[in-house]
């Protein structure tokens, strides 16, 4: 066996041979390019010819905090729970999100909804939400995992902070902010519809029924006075 080995090891060898001394034997014209006397002067600092035309291009520096560029459209920035038009929240509580997250930084405790506190249309609703964006890499799996469109991102970017606990974000700091228009949720759905009828976008407002059961049980309630109570069928469209 070791004879056979030294066997092959010089084959190998007289085959490398053979091919370095076929390289050098190739015709002037098919090897490579030769550099003539000017080039083979300046070869030395060749590598400086980057470096050198850079030094006369414009700065493009970003006077960033001071000077804030606009970031790209689909830009994965701080994420963002949804609401439905008439204030109820899209996310159902299913952990879905969680699942996905390869940096294991979400956390959601899933919670039932009442007759007396109804955060999302159907009978579930996320009662913990938090986001750890001390792991988040933002890649956007969780965005593709959502079934109800609850979690998108935004342009924000400007997440650091001077605290490790500050940079682990509850439910409060992730919900989008309330439009003009939207009634503060807990309160019932539109009458006559479930929560297929909220999926599709059927769902454009709060109506009288809505309001008034806020008003009946939250009189101070600051989005009262911007609700816009529409009649909404839940065949979608208004009447």
């Amino acid at each position: 066996m070791a004879d056979d080995r030294s066997v092959g090891r010089s084959k190998r060898r007289g085959g490398e041979g053979r091919e370095v001394s076929r390289r050098r034997s190739l015709p002037p014209e098919l090897g490579p390019a030769q550099k003539g006397p000017v080039a083979r002067m300046f070869a030395p600092v060749a590598g400086f010819g980057v470096t050198i035309s850079s030094m006369f291009r414009p700065s493009v520096t970003e006077e960033y905090p001071y000077e804030k560029v606009p970031t790209q459209p689909r830009y994965h920035g701080r994420h963002q729970l949804n609401r439905y038009a008439d204030g109820l929240e899209k996310c159902i509580g299913c952990e879905l999100c969680a699942w996905a997250c390869p940096a294991d930084a979400i956390l959601v405790e899933g919670g039932d909804n009442t007759a007396d506190a109804q955060y999302s249309p159907g009978e579930r609703f996320g009662r913990v939400y938090q986001i750890n964006y001390l792991r988040c890499i933002f890649c956007g799996l969780c965005i593709e995992a959502c079934p109800t469109r609850a979690l998108s991102m935004t342009n924000e970017f400007e997440l650091s902070g001077p605290t490790r606990e500050g940079l682990i974000y509850e439910k409060q700091d992730l919900l989008a902010p309330m439009l003009d228009g939207m009634l503060a949720a807990p309160h019932p759905m539109v009458e006559g519809t479930d929560d297929d009828d909220y999926y599709r976008g059927d769902v454009t407002g709060p109506t009288e029924g809505q309001v008034e059961w806020v008003r009946k049980h939250r009189p101070d309630d600051p989005t009262l006075k911007t609700a816009q109570p529409q009649d909404v069928t839940p065949t979608g469209g208004r009447r």
